[in-house]
């Protein structure tokens, strides 16, 4: 039975995080850019994908800038959809069977001959990821009151991280260590791995499935729900435009999620092809990563109810500057190279995990109590982190392509820190993010 505020309830809610972010990091993070990366220079100079020439990291930034330009277009029309009819659990659960099914699809990417097996399906898990994440973000008002979603957004995250950690611990020991299994295989391990990452999705999301709510509002669409859908989403949108702090919310979060997102989804390949380090050290700075995360979830969760969000979202705005100009200074000749990466691996760990959880729960905040529109509301939230990392990946690519360097995308990534920090500082005071 399902009670708003119960602990249960929020538990539930919370564990789709353990589900999803295997995704996050196994896919996103840590073994398939990596094993993208490596696929993909066995060819040297130049790939070829529907009949045009792209320089390999280009491509794979240029991917993930239409996937997110995909969910950025789609979302805000289907939660409308959504919030009209009553029926955002069923989106959710459809995403996460898109996503989770192509993820297994990229079993089937083995070669630099299905290279387009691998682009297609990472667009479409990415979809699906991205697009489930929409709809579980607007349950977070629906399963914990105002002064639980500080909490409860970080218990999410927590969990996310603890349970990536797992999977991505055994994946990591079958690749490296494949004859244990009797793998002969050098690309068997990490294309089971993505096996293994849609299973885990899939079947541990059954766990939120049976206990989330669904329409709550009880509901009865219309034949025209399509026309009633954009509506919702019209009358949402001239109520944001009303709210100034979370116009300024959202203008913040879109700067922060430009460099926080591209950074996340690139920084492996950054690691191995400019710092020129093996796949064993960046799997060691992602786990540290995902172990940080966790740790800052919580800390600055605590942070927060004491200083506020405000000042807490503030401080993680000045950790990820400071760790994009540390990025920026670190040279692969340097003895101390490894340590140093190591050390700025904590640092965005703490950062991501912070700033991930508080920007979710001050949007929940600041959204009017009286509405029925979360999944529209929540859609906006998404949709503005979305155009951000199409913005970012894109920038980050067209710059590599034209310096064949990742410095310069580095460097103009902190300055996307500073305008959020700038624009945060506008937002007034007030007592929902005291």
């Amino acid at each position: 039975m399902f009670q708003k505020g119960s602990k249960k309830s929020i538990r539930a809610w919370a564990f789709y995080d353990w589900a999803n972010s295997v995704y996050s990091l196994v896919i996103s993070t840590a073994v398939f850019p990596i094993y993208f990366e490596s696929i993909t220079s066995q060819k040297q100079g130049s790939i070829s994908f529907f009949g045009f020439d792209f320089e390999p990291t280009a491509l794979y930034s240029y991917s993930l800038s239409f996937s997110f330009f995909l969910v950025a277009f789609m979302s805000p029309i289907l939660s409308g959809i959504a919030d009209y009819t009553g029926s955002k659990k069923k989106f959710m659960q459809f995403f996460c069977y898109l996503g989770g099914i192509s993820v297994m699809m990229l079993f089937f990417f083995d070669s630099i001959d299905t290279v387009w097996i691998g682009l297609i399906f990472s667009i479409l898990a990415s979809i699906g990821f991205w697009s489930s994440i929409v709809f579980y973000n607007s349950f977070l008002p629906e399963v914990a009151y105002p002064e639980q979603q500080d909490a409860a957004s970080a218990k999410g995250f927590m969990f996310g991280y603890i349970g990536s950690l797992f999977l991505l611990g055994f994946n990591l020991f079958m690749i490296m260590s494949p004859d244990t299994f009797g793998i002969e295989s050098s690309t068997l391990p990490s294309r089971i791995s993505f096996l293994m990452v849609g299973l885990w999705w899939i079947g541990f999301a059954q766990v939120t499935f049976a206990k989330l709510p669904d329409n709550v509002h009880h509901r009865k669409p219309k034949k025209d729900f399509i026309l009633k859908g954009w509506n919702e989403l019209r009358l949402v949108f001239k109520e944001i435009k009303t709210q100034r702090s979370l116009k300024l919310l959202l203008i913040s979060f879109f700067f922060m999620s430009i460099g926080v997102q591209t950074i996340i989804l690139l920084a492996s390949v950054f690691g191995a092809k400019e710092l020129g380090l093996g796949t064993t050290d960046l799997i060691i700075t992602i786990m540290m990563v995902q172990v940080w995360g966790i740790l800052g979830a919580f800390a600055f969760s605590r942070f927060s109810m004491r200083f506020g969000n405000l000042k807490a979202l503030k401080t993680t705005i000045v950790f990820w500057t400071l760790a994009c100009f540390s990025a920026y200074f670190l040279e692969e000749d340097d003895p101390n190279l490894i340590f140093k990466f190591y050390g700025l691996g904590g640092l965005i760990g703490i950062s991501l995990g912070a700033i991930q959880s508080l920007a979710r729960s001050s949007y929940s905040k600041l959204i009017p109590e009286t509405t029925k529109g979360l999944a529209t509301y929540f859609s906006f939230f998404d949709v503005t982190e979305k155009i951000a990392i199409v913005f970012g990946t894109f920038i980050f690519g067209l710059v590599v392509a034209l310096t064949g360097s990742m410095r310069v995308s580095i460097l103009i990534l902190a300055t996307f820190f500073v305008l959020a920090f700038a624009v945060l500082s506008q937002i007034k005071r007030e007592e929902k993010l005291s």
